[in-house]
This record gives C-alpha cells, structure tokens and sequence, in this order.
C-alpha cells in the first residue's frame, strides 16, 4: 500500500518525532533526540514547533476505567428532532457539560449524534438516559452496552504516512 499524503511541512524527522512521542508521551527530549537521530536542541524546537502548529494537541496519560470504577461503556446514539444550528449547539452545550460523556460525534444519516459514555454501575447510565431524553429536542436515544472492547488505539496510524513533496 502506498504512503498517504500529509500536510505540508512535515518531513521524515518529524515523523518520527509524532511516532515516538505517540507511543511515550513522557519520554525525554535527550531520548526522543537519540531515537530521531538528531541532537537534543533541535529536536526541541521541532517538538515546539509541532505543538504549535497543532499536530500534538497534549499529552495525558490513559487510565484503566474498570480499575477506577467506570465498569460500565456504552454507546447511545441521539436523534434530534431539530437540526437547526442553535439546536445542535445547544445539544452540544448539554454534552460538553455531562461528565459521563466521554466522547460525542456528530454524524451524517439518520442519527445526529452518538455518545460514548462511561458510568459505575447500569443504574446510574439509565439514570444518565432519563436525563439526556428531557433534553429539548432529544427526539430518541438508543443504547448499545459495550460488551469487550477488541481493539482501542487512541494513535494516528503513522505507520501509513509518508512525507509530502
């Protein structure tokens, strides 16, 4: 398979400057500089430079939710019955605000939005739905119970990336 394109300004170092400090957010600029193959001043400025530009948006570190209590994952799918701009924004308001919601996309078809929650226990999640369902313009929500998760990659596949000329 060929290498995608990506944005202009990237070159092979940075790359793998974006691999390496996706695979360990914490790891040292004298280490990252070494991995690189370039000197650790350099290196720092690059590693600057793309978080200015926006290509590393933070650093945090991934807890275990069943390990803090969080054994509860479920997907809700959202219809509205209203897709007016201040409508959208107002559901989007609603969702920033719900600590339960860890993630929430707006989709194109026949669900506007869908949630990925997290919650202790199946009572509070229901609890949560009683909640979201008063929403105004919440016209359904459908729930789907995440049963394993097979595969959670939080990275940007680099591996299908190449330079841009």
């Amino acid at each position: 398979m060929g290498g995608l394109r990506v944005s202009k300004g990237l070159d092979e170092i940075d790359l793998k400057i974006l691999a390496e400090i996706q695979a360990d957010g914490r790891i040292t600029n004298v280490e990252l500089a070494k991995r690189v193959g370039i000197s650790p001043p350099p290196c720092l400025r690059r590693v600057r430079t793309l978080e200015e530009d926006g290509y590393i948006q933070g650093y945090r570190g991934l807890l275990n939710p069943a390990l803090m209590g969080f054994d509860v994952t479920v997907f809700a799918s959202v219809h509205l019955s209203s897709q007016a701009d201040a409508d959208l924004k107002a559901f989007e308001d609603f969702v920033r605000k719900e600590p339960l919601v860890r993630e929430c996309w707006m989709l194109s078809g026949d669900v506007d939005f869908i949630l990925k929650c997290v919650a202790p226990d199946m009572a509070t999640f229901q609890s949560f739905v009683a909640h979201l369902t008063a929403v105004p313009h919440v016209r359904n929500v459908r729930t789907s119970l995440v049963l394993h998760n097979s595969k959670f990659e939080a990275a940007v596949p680099l591996e299908l990336t190449a330079p841009q000329d």
